[in-house]
């Protein structure tokens, strides 16, 4: 058994792009280990700004042995005229690197085929590991970029290779990069090193200020903050997301405290925090309270040699941008929200589809439709009216200028500042909410009302101006708009219809495009996309199931029928896992698969005529799916209640023959079966099920 070491030394990576480089780094190394059947025990990555690297511990001598059966051609085809071995036999044995004294003839699937038994000797691991430079060549990343005179594009320039097992050079070759077993360490405190053994490549790169394993080097990280924070009687805010990418920008951290003057404590929290944070990449301190102190902690690349000039340094740049925020913070409430407002008029929501203000009136019409859906009161129908108006007049304040984050958070401090209502303004800070696929969601009625219309309008919007996504682009990130909107519904079980909503909004743009502000071609345009914007959610609520691990058939019963409401579709789901292992769960499922497939064969739109009834069971069913049709039931109890008519639809069957020649009566039979795939289209498209494992 062996080590392997390969090391991908390059210039700094941005930081964001560190961690998922070596985990996919790593996932490539297991891939071509399995494919190359070359076993070991397990792969460790290290990773810095500078490097990405994976040691591959207890490397097999060599790769396994291969025996395996390959199929030919039919045995039919195996000879010519003549009777001796065909051109396409010759040709098989051939491509096995075989003859034809090696083919044998074997019966599959009730015919017979030419069959070669293929032996491949294992290469020595040296061999395999040598290309192992197809999986550095292989890697895909967000950001390239290229140098030199080559064409060859990578996250950044490759500068070094290391590649050992055990003690030996593995030899590969990148551009003009070969391997070797130097590497490099600090950029300022280190030297290039060679390393002896790939198993002394992380004691090697310690003594040139490099802590190679980023676990580590958080945890590190972690320890020297805690005891800052113990030292000096503070809390400080770990940030997971500030802390990885911290530890993504530094190879040997130095932990250490700056302050600022207390005067700037006049600022919201907000902006103090997204000054150090954002844009420093330091960690803020809070009190026993939770207070702001006027402190940050920030973490060094590099020793303690000469800190207090790096800590001036820190000071120095934080100060600057803290004069901005309280210069802007000041000036910003010399104006009123009326004087913002006005401004967006002049600001482009999309060349396409008119100004920032035309947005917000299409936005105020649909929360006023969503309001009324979800029954808010009449107080809270006028403050969302509020909030509709004014929830973009932030964009043009110099704080959000200046700290494009805060927007939507100055919003709401602002707002206060100027007089509105409380919640008022905390909708104006929740209108963007979730900021990601499964980010935090708004918590007052009025915010989640407002991001609704706000998601809605741009769905509806971009799609009439032909600004679909498609692949992976997504320049107006609609996705993550229509996962809001999912989430949100989904979150407060609003049961609504999305297509009705914006088919209402539609009509009051027709009625008056002038106020919305929207070009006739797209005007044109609405209504034909109301279907693909419904469509396009329903898409959301499948890749989020598919995150859950809903079994795939679950997922397609509730997404292909006829439901619109996105809520229900969870419902559904939820409802049919519930039930999927109970007793009666396969035959009461195939009773309506049968019914659905009828009547979706066969649609009809004739009202039921029981004095056309000519046995019991048709009275049975047909008042039972009446009862259904009538009462109030959850999704759950509704699903219970379809899977206990497979007795009354099993005697349907038994003594009915539907498609019978008398018209009127085949027409009344398919209307009678409507009603219970009315019901059953309720939960799910049950055809889409598989319960034959059931």
């Amino acid at each position: 058994m062996a080590n392997f070491l390969l090391e991908i030394g390059l210039e700094e990576m941005p930081a964001q792009l560190v961690t998922p480089a070596i985990n996919q780094l790593v996932e490539r190394a297991a891939d071509f280990m399995k494919d190359n059947r070359l076993q070991y025990g397990e792969i460790k990555p290290f990773s810095t700004p500078r490097r990405l690297a994976v040691l591959i511990s207890d490397v097999a001598d060599k790769a396994d042995d291969l025996t395996k059966e390959v199929k030919g051609p039919a045995k039919k085809a195996a000879f010519d005229k003549e009777g001796n071995y065909s051109r396409a036999a010759q040709g098989f044995a051939r491509g096995q690197g075989l003859t034809t004294d090696d083919i044998t003839f074997k019966e599959f699937k009730g015919n017979e085929y030419i069959f070669v038994t293929k032996f491949e000797a294992g290469k020595p691991a040296a061999e395999v590991l040598a290309g192992m430079k197809d999986i550095i060549t292989s890697m895909t990343f967000t950001t390239t970029m290229k140098w030199s005179r080559h064409t060859f594009e990578y996250i950044r320039p490759i500068r070094w290779i290391v590649a050992l097992l055990d003690d030996v050079v593995v030899p590969l070759e990148v551009l003009d990069v070969k391997s070797g077993r130097q590497t490099r360490g600090h950029r300022f405190l280190g030297q290039s090193v060679d390393i002896a053994n790939a198993t002394d490549y992380v004691d090697d790169l310690a003594k040139v200020y490099v802590q190679a394993a980023a676990d580590e080097r958080k945890a590190n990280i972690v320890s020297q903050i805690d005891a800052l924070a113990i030292e000096n009687g503070w809390h400080v805010e770990k940030d997971d997301d500030l802390l990885e990418e911290v530890n993504n920008i530094v190879e040997y951290p130095t932990a250490f405290v700056g302050k600022f003057d207390p005067e700037y404590l006049e600022l919201p929290d907000e902006v103090l925090i997204t000054s150090m944070r954002e844009h420093q990449r330091f960690f803020h301190v809070v009190d026993e309270n939770g207070s702001l102190l006027p402190y940050f902690v920030s973490v060094r690349n590099g020793n303690a040699e000469h800190l207090d000039n790096v800590i001036a340094g820190n000071e120095k740049v934080l100060v600057a941008r803290l004069e901005d925020a309280k210069f802007f913070y000041h000036e910003d409430q010399k104006h009123d929200i009326a004087f913002y407002n006005d401004k967006l008029n002049v600001v482009s929501f999309h060349a396409k589809l008119g100004s920032v203000a035309s947005h917000t009136q299409r936005v105020k019409a649909l929360a006023a439709i969503i309001g009324r859906r979800v029954a808010l009161t009449d107080k809270q129908q006028q403050q969302l009216a509020r909030a509709a108006e004014i929830y973009k007049f932030d964009l043009m304040t110099g704080m959000v200028g200046e700290f494009d984050e805060l927007q939507g958070v100055m919003g709401e401090k602002y707002a206060l500042i100027f007089g509105e209502e409380a919640p008022v303004a905390q909708a104006i800070r929740e209108h963007y909410m979730p900021i990601s696929a499964d980010g935090e969601l708004p918590e007052s009625q009025l915010g989640k009302v407002l991001a609704l219309a706000d998601k809605l309008d741009s769905l509806l919007t971009f799609f009439a101006g032909n600004m679909i996504p498609s692949g992976s682009n997504d320049p107006y990130a609609l996705r993550r708009a229509a996962s809001g909107v999912v989430n949100i519904l989904h979150d407060n079980e609003w049961d609504l219809s999305i297509d009705a909503i914006l088919t209402d909004l539609i009509s009051e743009i027709k009625s008056e495009n002038t106020r919305f502000g929207l070009p006739e071609d797209v005007v044109t345009n609405l209504d034909s996309v109301v279907d693909d914007v419904v469509a396009f959610l329903t898409d959301r609520v499948v890749k989020s199931l598919q995150t859950q691990k809903v079994r795939y058939d679950v997922i397609n019963a509730v997404t292909t029928g006829t439901l619109t409401d996105t809520t229900q579709m969870f419902k559904s789901a939820n409802a049919l896992l519930a039930h999927i292992d109970d007793e009666n769960f396969r035959e009461g499922v195939e009773s309506l698969t049968r019914v659905m497939r009828l009547t979706t064969k066969n649609p009809t739109d004739v009202a039921v005529d029981s004095a056309l009834f000519e046995n019991a069971a048709e009275s049975q069913l047909y008042a039972e799916a009446s009862l259904l049709a009538g009462s109030d039931l959850t999704t759950d109890e509704l699903l219970k209640a379809l899977l206990a008519l497979q007795p009354a639809i099993a005697a349907y069957f038994d003594q009915t023959m539907v498609m019978v020649d008398n018209e009127p009566v085949k027409q009344n039979r398919l209307a009678s079966l409507q009603s219970v795939s009315n019901q059953a289209n309720k939960v799910a498209n049950f055809m889409a099920l598989d319960v034959k494992s059931n």
